[in-house]
């Protein structure tokens, strides 16, 4: 569904290897435990996804991802509405956080939402790096890559918008690396009549 959804939206094509079991866990908390916390730094995220067999590329190519897609404000809302200091996390560009606070009004606020690559959130493409660059990623991970050497000479390579070639190769070979990470097979989890949905 992921590799199809990229496709559709322009992004790259992948092969998904077949024969694989879906999970006894709902999807919903599969993807909560799952997913890396949006207010991770670098460290962090390296060593969650270092546990899972993937590696520092994969972590800055694999955030690419937020070319698609919106967030709720509880995602990202305390980098605009600091609790202890009142003050705009620094590393958010004060311009696009002005924006932001235009749309979620306070910490709480879950109705509202927010691209996460303004202006191109249904298009798989390399804009996000560029809003990376000016400080304009909407998470706390996003704005990371930028205090770590190897992620951020990714960001501002890819950010040129000459090696979008390059990007889409280095998106499908980490989306096949994630693919294989904790596959069931055999007798493990079941094969599900509803993806969405438990047997």
């Amino acid at each position: 569904m992921s590799r199809d959804a990229v496709v559709l939206a322009k992004g790259p094509f992948w092969p998904v290897a077949l024969g694989r079991r879906d999970g006894r866990v709902s999807s919903a908390t599969e993807a909560s435990n799952e997913l890396p916390p949006a207010f991770g730094d670098v460290p962090l995220l390296a060593k969650i996804f270092a546990s899972k067999g993937l590696d520092l590329k994969d972590l800055v190519v694999l955030s690419g991802a937020h070319t698609l897609g919106t967030a709720h404000c509880p995602s990202f809302a305390d980098r605009l509405y600091n609790t202890t200091s009142g003050l705009i996390d620094p590393s958010l560009d004060s311009e696009y956080a002005d924006k932001l606070r235009l749309k979620c009004k306070s910490v709480d606020d879950r109705a509202m939402l927010s691209e996460m690559d303004p202006g191109s959130f249904k298009t798989f493409d390399t804009s996000y790096y560029r809003h990376v660059t000016k400080r304009r990623g909407l998470f706390r991970s996003d704005a990371a890559l930028l205090f770590d050497a190897t992620t951020k000479d990714y960001v501002q390579r890819i950010a040129t918008g000459k090696f979008d070639g390059e990007f889409f190769r280095d998106f499908s070979e980490s989306m096949i690396k994630m693919g294989d990470v904790g596959v069931l097979t055999g007798a493990e989890g079941e094969i599900r009549k509803k993806c969405h949905v438990l047997n």
